[in-house]
């Protein structure tokens, strides 16, 4: 069976666009692949975090993978630090990567901004550590969204460099589980702008751990424009996206609509149909009804979970122990295959 490696990063107020971009795709996963979950703290870590909120979103995360479905029997979940392979190997990578492949790493460069010179090393060699999650296990396949495609790219480059350079196939060629709608929600006060866990306006997004009435009033206050909803006339030539025109000057309406049709699992092109020149009064109650009935229970569930940390703790050191016995003997080889010494 082909295996899945993803993770999750615990920095706080995991959000709607999580969920339909990352762990709801989690859960179906689990059918057809054998699959690994990952909290990456060390990833988080990159910028400077609080230890005791950390230890907190850290089993926030956990306890949102066990309450979307994951089943933490047939899926292996731990939190990254808990297994040293991940570390080791990224040291290895940082010696088989290359500069200019970093230089060209897009989110290095928008995280560290002006201050690039004050950034850590770490978020410099994020993109090594994430290859070394992946490859720990050589995982087969792992699924992106748009922001993640370019790290992927690079997961790639290095599995490729590390056999050619040593005349191996010790790793393989991952591939990349393209996400289906709504990979890319954006916030309910900025249609510009992707939904954010560190925008400061908590109207901007849905929260997994928001209760009916907290959904409800956010949908209800979302922005929107002062026209009826667009319909089937709003798509391109192409059938199926919408046009750029339409998209640009309708940012709200069509993230309302993107996110009706991943709550729902149907197609942009059957939103458009059921709801083109309705009121948004209309469709912003409807819309509230299907996102309760979708993530309220998610969100009981965690606060419940998260009530019991000596549960989630016990799930994270489980998983933490299988996940060990897969990347021990895979680190072995690594070390064998470069020549390091290891009694």
């Amino acid at each position: 069976m082909s295996r899945v490696f993803s993770g999750v990063q615990p920095s706080g107020n995991l959000h709607l666009g999580n969920y339909l971009g990352a762990i709801r795709n989690f859960v179906g996963l689990q059918t057809d692949y054998e699959c690994i979950y990952c909290v990456v703290d060390l990833h988080a870590i990159t910028v400077w975090q609080d230890p005791e909120e950390l230890r907190s979103q850290t089993r926030e995360v956990a306890a949102a993978f066990l309450a979307a479905g994951i089943n933490p029997e047939n899926s292996i979940i731990f939190n990254q630090s808990q297994v040293s392979a991940h570390a080791e190997l990224t040291w290895i990578f940082n010696c088989v990567a290359r500069l200019g492949w970093l230089n060209r790493m897009t989110q290095f460069k928008e995280k560290a901004g002006k201050n690039r010179e004050k950034a850590s090393v770490g978020l410099y060699v994020y993109p090594n550590l994430m290859a070394a999650d992946i490859l720990a296990y050589k995982a087969t396949h792992v699924p992106v969204g748009d922001d993640q495609k370019q790290h992927l790219e690079l997961t790639r480059d290095i599995a490729q460099k590390f056999n050619n350079d040593f005349g191996t196939e010790t790793f393989p060629i991952v591939e990349p589980l393209i996400q289906g709608a709504a990979t890319r929600v954006m916030s309910l006060r900025d249609g510009t702008k992707k939904m954010s866990k560190s925008d400061a306006s908590d109207y901007s997004r849905i929260n997994m751990t928001d209760g009916p009435d907290e959904i409800a009033r956010k949908i209800r206050k979302a922005r929107t424009d002062p026209h009826p909803l667009p319909g089937p006339e709003a798509l391109a030539p192409d059938g199926i996206n919408i046009k750029p025109e339409v998209e640009q000057a309708r940012v709200e309406a069509v993230n309302l609509l993107s996110i009706y049709a991943a709550l729902t699992q149907c197609s942009m092109v059957q939103a458009l149909e059921n709801h083109g020149g309705s009121q948004f009064s209309n469709f912003k109650h409807e819309l509230a009804e299907l996102a309760v009935e979708v993530l309220g229970p998610i969100g009981i569930e965690m606060q419940r979970l998260m009530e019991d940390p000596s549960y989630v703790d016990g799930v994270l050191a489980d998983g933490a122990v299988r996940a060990r016995a897969l990347a021990e003997p895979i680190l072995q080889e690594v070390h064998d295959v470069v020549g390091l010494l290891r009694a």
